[in-house]
């Protein structure tokens, strides 16, 4: 159910906001050299890596590491505001559709974030898709405390279900939680 869900809804979602990426492709171009489009190795499920997408937030040549072990020199001037309204995350619906993500589950990591696979090795926690946003996105965790991380993303892949899903997308659409931090 939760695939069929996450299939129909990304088809959804990126005939609707179509128009939108496209859009800002182009912001993005105009406001910073390099892609409008950003596409990353991150790990998902069964530690599998794929392609993400994301609209490009940051300045081409930013060392690959976690964004809360970024500068915020490193944004570009469009950056914080994609990050603020999570319009970033938009592309990733094609990740969906494809069934490399989820819309709801832990947030993919990078394959350099050891400490944070090793964790979520122990937890289980790759026996899931990850997801645009999940239950530690919602409460304000991010990367920078893989152990607390991967706790939260265990306790959801234990607890996951359709509705508690759709409580977590609800959330996420209204604004809540924080997204990753930027190293200050």
């Amino acid at each position: 159910m939760k695939r069929g869900f996450d299939a129909i809804a990304s088809l959804v979602g990126l005939t609707l906001l179509g128009w939108l990426i496209g859009l800002l492709v182009l912001v993005v171009r105009k406001t910073s050299a390099g892609p409008g489009i950003f596409a990353q190795a991150r790990v998902g499920r069964n530690e599998k890596t794929f392609t993400c997408y994301k609209l490009r937030t940051m300045a081409v040549g930013t060392p690959i590491r976690g964004t809360h072990e970024t500068a915020a020199s490193a944004m570009t001037s469009i950056g914080g505001t994609l990050r603020r309204f999570k319009l970033d995350e938009i592309p990733q619906l094609w990740n969906v559709l494809k069934g490399d993500m989820s819309l709801v589950g832990p947030r993919p990591c990078l394959p350099v974030q050891e400490e944070l696979i090793r964790q979520r090795r122990a937890r289980g926690v790759f026996e899931a898709r990850p997801g645009i946003t999940g239950k530690a996105q919602i409460l304000g965790i991010d990367m920078s405390d893989p152990e607390k991380l991967a706790c939260v993303d265990a306790e959801y892949v234990a607890e996951q279900n359709f509705f508690g899903d759709l409580v977590l997308l609800l959330k996420t659409v209204t604004g809540s939680g924080q997204g990753d931090r930027i190293r200050v």
